[in-house]
């Protein structure tokens, strides 16, 4: 593990090397993908604390969580959710279901004209939260790539549940396709100077 830190540019101390195999294991695909990330965030030197709060809160990853970044456009942190929830074993179809079921519910409420979220969880039969929650996802969207992004998402479907040779990069490839999609397509994209 030692030598893996400094590969990357790092040194760690033998308490975090502990720490670090207590959270992850024996995966060297996993502790090496660890260490790039923590001399990346950390600098240098890391020790027991920098691992500590590496980890505090990957525990919780869900779907959804990779869903919510995914539609937000967060490209980067779509991508380390979507590895954090497969490491922690979430399955394939669960994070496939979350990321179509964001993008049909981001299409539901960018589709119609309130924006009072008490009319719009009437109209579409949701809860306020879930409702508030879609208007704050759909922002930057336009409803063609929102179309575009549901293609997507009915694709990676298939994929996860045998049509693809790898769902892993099924998943990952459908995320930075629906991200550029979003980008290069997106209400206000124009003034971004794309």
């Amino acid at each position: 593990m030692r030598n893996e830190v400094r590969t990357f540019g790092g040194r760690i101390t033998p308490d975090a090397v502990t720490a670090l195999v207590d959270a992850i294991g024996a995966d060297l695909r996993g502790l090496s993908a660890a260490a790039s990330q923590l001399v990346s965030d950390f600098g240098g030197n890391i020790d027991a604390d920098d691992v500590a709060r590496f980890h505090r809160g990957q525990a919780e990853v869900t779907g959804f969580t990779v869903a919510e970044r995914v539609l937000t456009g967060d490209r980067a942190g779509s991508i380390e959710m979507l590895r954090w929830a497969l490491e922690r074993g979430v399955a394939h179809v669960l994070i496939a279901d979350a990321i179509a079921d964001g993008v049909r519910t981001a299409a539901r409420v960018a589709s119609l004209s309130s924006s009072n979220p008490g009319d719009l969880a009437r109209t579409l039969k949701m809860p306020p939260w879930k409702v508030k929650k879609a208007q704050a996802q759909a922002r930057g969207w336009s409803i063609e790539g929102l179309q575009l992004a549901l293609g997507v998402a009915a694709d990676l479907n298939a994929d996860v549940k045998g049509a693809a040779a790898s769902a892993d990069y099924a998943l990952e490839r459908a995320i930075r396709r629906i991200v550029t999609i979003r980008t290069e397509t997106g209400r206000g994209r124009a003034r971004a100077g794309r």
